[in-house]
């Protein structure tokens, strides 16, 4: 029991329904609820959502659905006020939304993109593509740890998990929006760190490679593609959920009590190379 007696929200958290290809964000909600967390599972799908939830109960879990737009500054007050009044205090915050790529620019236009892959170069990278992705990852983040830190300092200190990814950490042919925004949390897990470590309050990003998710889907289902990614990857399979899901309840977990600042790489080795 890792998390015995620990409130914790997660974000992105909606897609975790048992017999279906889970999101971190979900995966990470089963994990903590197994090791004795009471999960505050955030999305903006709230059917799933809540789905999500009602099935962690029934399988003995503490655990309840919370609409939120990670871009709303008022929508995070008020969740994370809510918490804190009904629980006393927060322990940890989760930060897994996301949003998958932006494909833009037309591609029969003979001076645009020829293809979906040069389309996410940063020639066909539109502000307002960059701003969404800066949006749901950069904002999301920072709102998430501005509302959330008051909460732990009730309880004498707290873990922040920022969920970032391998292309936040090294440079890559496409996706310029994404990477961008993945390398934003990252800089800012470690200015936040540094900010509140005094008051032991740990901030530390996580960067899973490529990972069964639903975001994911037509990397991992697309035979062609499926071959092409994973023989980048020195185990030579994409990470389960789950897997990522374990990296964060360490983070989160009293086991790292020593970590802040840092970055925990879940990649299949694919970064090393």
């Amino acid at each position: 029991m890792r998390l015995q007696g620990k409130i914790a929200i997660i974000t992105g958290a909606a897609n975790g329904l048992t017999g279906e290809i889970k999101g971190i964000g979900g995966a990470t909600a089963w994990a903590f609820v197994r090791e004795g967390a009471t999960v505050y599972l955030a999305d903006l799908n709230d059917e799933t959502g809540e789905r999500t939830a009602s099935e962690i109960r029934e399988a003995g879990g503490a655990a309840r659905y919370v609409h939120l737009d990670v871009t709303d500054e008022v929508l995070w007050h008020t969740v994370i006020d809510s918490i804190v009044k009904a629980e006393g205090a927060l322990d940890v915050l989760v930060n897994s939304a996301g949003t998958g790529r932006d494909f833009h620019g037309d591609f029969t236009d003979a001076d645009g993109p020829q293809n979906a892959e040069e389309a996410l170069k940063v020639e066909f990278t539109t502000v307002d593509g960059l701003d969404r992705q800066l949006g749901v990852h950069a904002r999301g983040a920072m709102l998430g740890m501005k509302y959330a830190i008051p909460g732990m300092r009730k309880r004498g200190g707290g873990s922040i998990v920022n969920v970032s990814s391998v292309h936040g950490i090294v440079g890559v042919n496409t996706i310029t929006s994404y990477s961008t925004a993945k390398a934003a949390m990252r800089h800012m897990s470690k200015t936040v760190a540094i900010q509140y470590a005094s008051e032991n309050i740990r901030v530390n990003s996580v960067h899973p490679g490529y990972t069964k998710t639903p975001a994911a889907l037509p990397l991992f289902t697309d035979p062609e593609l499926y071959a092409d990614r994973t023989s980048q990857i020195p185990l030579g399979r994409y990470a389960e959920a789950e897997e990522i899901a374990e990296g964060i309840l360490f983070l989160a977990s009293d086991e790292s009590s020593y970590i802040t600042g840092s970055e925990l790489v879940i990649d299949g080795g694919h970064i090393a190379q």
